[in-house]
């Protein structure tokens, strides 16, 4: 793999489009000038370097479309080589779209993918999207999920669109509901967890939530759906939207989701394994928002992958067998 080299880009002027307006001058900058420090734009910004309409900017300045930007050489570290997500995988990843328009799509994820690269991965969800969509001006993952944890995750084609995604999840008004395979039988019909959550760091440096008092408010409502011997099939609803919410409520409450490496107990794993099953028995199963631009209101469902269903048929068969 070749070693990075410096890549002095001239000067270019960019006019603002609609999408656009209202942006800062500095986060225009940071997504016209990807792998610049920040040192350096904000340095060319206070030497006034950067123009708008011809004057003088601050980095806080609010951009408006049909402005041009006069953006200065800067010197570009030109990235080493990716390795690029294939075309099966850029096939099963347009194949999960479930809804899509001119503002954004949303995609059933698998299980085992990450919403993007990092730590070790060289692609995610979002890489795979603007992979097999280079025309693509913009895709940007509106919120994300667990690894191992599969269902629906929405991506904004449009600036637009992500900062007014982004402000319903903010108002909670956008709806999610997972389902959870989770260990023994659930107690109430419905219920809640409503206790705090803080991040913590493991010795080998592993990212980990916990309940404590020292945390932030979390809530999670609970409806159970289903039961089998010695499992049940709930609906989680968090209503606020913390790392590991979920797993980390269920835990608590003394049921576990069942193929949790994190949070179940060795002993509960090991037996969830001996029944079949391989994966997290956690599912992105619903979205209940407002679109962007029109405001309908929109309710979307995805079916489960074929592993998490031939966990519920094989606990269900048994069941019944044992009856």
């Amino acid at each position: 793999m070749k070693a990075p080299e410096d890549v002095r880009q001239g000067v270019r002027r960019v006019s603002v489009d609609e999408d656009n307006e209202g942006q800062r001058l500095d986060n225009f900058l940071l997504a016209q000038l990807r792998g610049v420090p920040k040192s350096i734009i904000y340095r060319v910004i206070r030497k006034g370097e950067v123009r708008v309409n011809k004057g003088r900017v601050k980095p806080d300045t609010r951009l408006k479309a049909g402005d041009e930007v006069r953006i200065p050489p800067v010197t570009v570290k030109e990235k080493p080589q990716q390795v690029s997500p294939g075309a099966r995988v850029q096939g099963v990843m347009e194949a999960a779209v479930v809804f899509e328009n001119e503002q954004m799509l949303v995609v059933n994820k698998p299980a085992g993918i990450a919403v993007h690269g990092g730590s070790g991965l060289s692609f995610g969800l979002i890489e795979v999207l603007r992979s097999a969509r280079p025309e693509a001006r913009f895709l940007e993952l509106v919120h994300r999920l667990d690894r191992d944890t599969s269902g629906l995750v929405m991506v904004a084609k449009k600036r637009s669109a992500l900062r007014f995604l982004q402000e319903e999840l903010r108002q909670r008004r956008i709806r999610k509901h997972y389902h959870a395979l989770v260990a023994g039988n659930w107690p109430t019909a419905s219920g809640q967890v409503d206790q705090p959550l803080l991040r913590y760091e493991m010795p080998n440096g592993e990212r980990r939530v916990r309940v404590d008092d020292a945390g932030k408010s979390s809530l999670t409502l609970f409806r159970s759906l289903s039961d089998f011997a010695g499992y049940s099939l709930v609906e989680a609803s968090p209503v606020t939207g913390r790392t590991h919410q979920i797993r980390v409520h269920a835990m608590w409450a003394g049921h576990p989701i069942a193929g949790d490496d994190k949070y179940m107990d060795d002993g509960s794993l090991k037996a969830f394994r001996a029944t079949g099953g391989q994966r997290l028995m956690l599912h992105a199963r619903a979205l209940e928002f407002s679109l962007p631009v029109s405001g309908e209101k929109v309710r979307l469902e995805a079916p489960y992958d074929e592993a998490f269903q031939q966990v519920l048929e094989r606990l269900a068969s048994r069941q019944n067998s044992g009856r």
